[in-house]
């Protein structure tokens, strides 16, 4: 399996989970979230990733997710789920699941806390890649699992070759490390990172490689989805535009390292979702905490306005 095995590409959103005021899980918010992403012309989704607080699920809740989005969408855009856990087992466990319930790819990061080494880091995708013939993403998320797999010489190519690989997310917050893992593997499996600049668009259009981003939440829809779009047929100058006003909205909320301004990202981005009136936000579940001081609220909501958005009162 290679990137011509699938064809993604473009702006997706790594859904949150929504939790009601109760803390269970709202199927009918998520289903309405998806609707939402399919109004804004969304490229593909990520289910159950870091954003969709898969760490707070048990595994039914996280199988359910995986059973209610895939319904939801009904094959209007691909849907990976992310089946991320402590061992090779638990998430090839997921994996399979993810494949009976209509998926069209898993992703799953190294295990949390382990810090595992490249050849471990090897067998363990290996593993968890061939549990299905799912078409598998690679996520590197440095900031989720301590481990930044772009930093070490050779693995990502090495993780391209496995069999069922076709993509890897790359979500380090170094962006030269990232252009080399484009450098490296993208005429290999396709490459979803930080391109949603001008610097991104350089890249693709000079033939270098990139092929998507996959953005926590969804609110630069308005902006990602468009930029994207431009870009990929070569409308230089249309793709500036859109990613300079992506990027006011990207910066003011999240750190080069991808932490929050604010507060947790996952705990400020449902407080924007929440201010814009979006589906599908709700609360977030301990360990994270909800974003309740009004001082913070307002300074959201300053950066929503500032980025062309109408949050409420």
């Amino acid at each position: 399996m290679d990137r011509d095995d699938v064809t993604w590409s473009g702006y997706w959103p790594a859904a949150p989970t929504p939790f009601t005021a109760g803390l269970e899980l709202d199927e009918a918010g998520l289903a309405a979230l998806l609707e939402m992403y399919a109004g804004d012309g969304v490229h593909g989704v990520l289910l159950n990733g870091s954003t969709g607080e898969w760490f707070s699920q048990s595994p039914a809740e996280r199988r359910r997710v995986a059973e209610v989005g895939v319904e939801a969408v009904a094959g209007r855009y691909p849907v990976v789920v992310g089946v991320s856990a402590f061992t090779a087992a638990e998430a090839a466990e997921l994996a399979r699941h993810a494949k009976a319930a209509g998926a069209d790819g898993v992703l799953a990061t190294v295990p949390p806390y382990v810090h595992p080494s490249p050849a471990e880091v090897l067998a363990f995708y290996r593993e968890v890649s061939e549990a299905t013939d799912l078409p598998f993403m690679v996520y590197n998320w440095p900031r989720g699992v301590a481990v930044d797999l772009a930093a070490v010489p050779g693995l990502m190519s090495g993780l391209a070759d496995l069999p069922n690989v076709a993509a890897i997310k790359d979500s380090t917050g170094d962006w030269l490390a990232m252009l080399a893992t484009v450098e490296a593997v993208s005429d290999r499996v396709r490459v979803f990172g930080s391109l949603t600049h001008r610097r991104g668009l350089a890249l693709m259009a000079g033939g270098l490689g990139g092929d998507g981003a996959i953005d926590g939440g969804g609110i630069g829809a308005r902006y990602g989805v468009p930029f994207f779009e431009a870009a990929l047929r070569g409308d230089i100058a249309t793709a500036r535009t859109w990613a300079d006003r992506y990027q006011k909205l990207s910066a003011g909320m999240i750190a080069p390292d991808y932490s929050g301004r604010f507060a947790s990202p996952i705990s400020q981005l449902k407080a924007a979702m929440n201010l814009l009136g979006q589906p599908g936000a709700g609360s977030v579940r301990p360990p994270l905490l909800p974003v309740t001081d009004p001082i913070v609220l307002k300074q959201i909501a300053g950066v929503l306005t500032d980025a062309g958005f109408t949050p409420e009162a």
